[in-house]
């Protein structure tokens, strides 16, 4: 009875791109008692795997928090699946606002204490003591009563690209830091004031909800369906959306566009930008924003020092890890002291700029002064077809050309430097590619998927 994952991340690509299928990524959450969790989780696994879903589910006996995927074709059997179980009969599947056939490449149904990690005593808690739901347009309309406040229940990373106006924004890394800290801050009108809360899907705002009823807040409402949800209300019924920015995901997106404002910048130049970027270097991964220029110039790393190890040999990087745990500089999402530019303390209200017209400044020099510049990361490896010694890649920044000397590099594939004689773009001979281009060359090496491909330029 196969109850893992038998191909790698690179396999589970290949085979999504040569099936030819439209996947759709989708959330869905439902509380309930459940008896076995680990016999639920096994049930669960053996059904979906035959359905091709990949994802990122937890299972509790409180219940089932999911995100994934899964072919088009095989929605309304996935559907089934689910509703064999009495307590998800009816259940709403949040459909993601952008998809992306690459969202999850494996299938992950975890056994945890609690689907989500809220740090409440639940014995003292009624969890079905919960706020009103409301949809899009109810939702809008409390909006403007001049009694309510308004409340972000996500964290700090996920509310700084994107948030409804006027919204209170906690500075938090957690789920379980922000009830206490609300709590507290709206202490004095639990019973004066309108609580509005929302976040992602709908399930911490169900946690929450509950939380503060129980602490005396006497008018509680919740955003039904959470953002997502909120989105595709908005565009059904041709409402104005109150949300602006990018809706946090987390799947390898990082975040979903809802409106064309740029609410937040780049934490590396100050320049209006809203796309998160997870430091290149193995022994970081810091999660932060960076605009396109910086990621050109800084190789995807959040920090000069970051971009230094990357271009030290494998062997090297393993050793300087070696005895280290970064796992709070991982998670600090933003707030690391290596970034020059970080707003996650404020409340941006206004966009900074507009997605369609928004222009790449270089309005500091102090991170490009530190570089002699090596190489350039241009895209990354998508396919190898082993008979012909044929390699595909995606360009992602700036423009390949014939003559070009590239660096192809990766944890197996090593370092190989190559001169650019011959390449097809979108599957015809051209000199030139530029973002967005698939390009295929003769390599008499494998790639992987995981490698990157870098052009190389001289010293500045």
């Amino acid at each position: 009875m196969q109850l893992y994952n038998t191909l790698s991340a690179e396999e589970r690509a290949e085979l999504i791109d040569n099936s030819g299928k439209q996947r759709l990524t989708l959330s869905f959450y439902a509380y309930s008692k459940i008896e076995n969790p680990k016999e639920f989780r096994d049930n669960l696994f053996l059904a979906w795997n035959n359905l091709e879903v990949l994802g990122r589910i937890y299972v509790a006996t409180e219940g089932i928090n999911a995100q994934l995927s899964l072919p088009a074709d095989n929605f309304y059997a996935f559907k089934d699946s689910i509703e064999k179980y009495e307590f998800m009969k009816g259940i709403r599947l949040n459909v993601a606002v952008e998809h992306d056939d690459h969202s999850f490449l494996k299938l992950t149904i975890k056994v945890r204490d609690k689907i989500v990690a809220d740090g409440l005593n639940d014995d003292s808690l009624d969890v079905t003591n919960i706020g009103t739901h409301l949809k899009a347009k109810e939702f809008n309309d409390l909006l403007k009563n001049p009694n309510t406040i308004v409340v972000d229940m996500r964290n700090h990373y996920e509310s700084e690209i994107g948030h409804f106006v006027n919204a209170i924004t906690p500075d938090v890394e957690t789920f379980r830091e922000s009830l206490p800290i609300i709590e507290n801050q709206l202490s004095c009108h639990k019973e004066d004031k309108n609580l509005l809360m929302y976040c992602t899907g709908g399930i911490r705002c169900e946690k929450a909800s509950a939380y503060f009823k129980n602490k005396g807040f006497k008018n509680v409402y919740q955003l039904e369906g959470g953002i997502i949800e909120y989105t595709r209300q908005v565009k059904a019924e041709g409402l104005e959306s109150k949300f602006i920015g990018k809706n946090f995901v987390f799947d390898h997106r990082l975040g979903e566009r809802i409106t064309e404002d740029i609410v937040s910048q780049c934490h590396q130049c100050g320049t209006a930008c809203d796309n998160h970027t997870n430091c290149e270097n193995e022994g970081c991964h810091l999660l932060f924003i960076q605009c396109d220029q910086c990621k050109q110039v800084m190789e995807n790393c959040c920090s000069v020092e970051c971009r230094d190890i990357i271009n030290m040999s494998l062997v090297d990087q393993v050793n300087l890890r070696k005895g280290i745990k970064n796992g709070n500089m991982i998670f600090r999402k933003g707030k690391s002291d290596k970034l020059l530019f970080k707003n996650s303390d404020e409340n941006t209200l206004k966009s900074l700029s507009k997605f369609e017209t928004l222009t790449k400044l270089n309005s500091n020099k102090d991170i490009r002064q530190k570089i002699k510049t090596k190489k350039i990361l241009i895209g990354k490896g998508q396919h190898y077809y082993p008979k012909p010694q044929v390699a595909l890649f995606l360009i992602e920044n700036g423009e390949l050309k014939i003559g070009d000397k590239i660096l192809i590099t990766g944890p197996t594939t090593g370092n190989q430097e190559v001169i650019l004689e011959k390449m097809l773009v979108n599957g015809t001979d051209s000199q030139i590619a530029t973002i967005g281009d698939k390009v295929t060359m003769n390599l008499p090496f494998r790639i992987r998927l995981s490698d990157k491909l870098y052009k190389i330029l001289e010293m500045i």
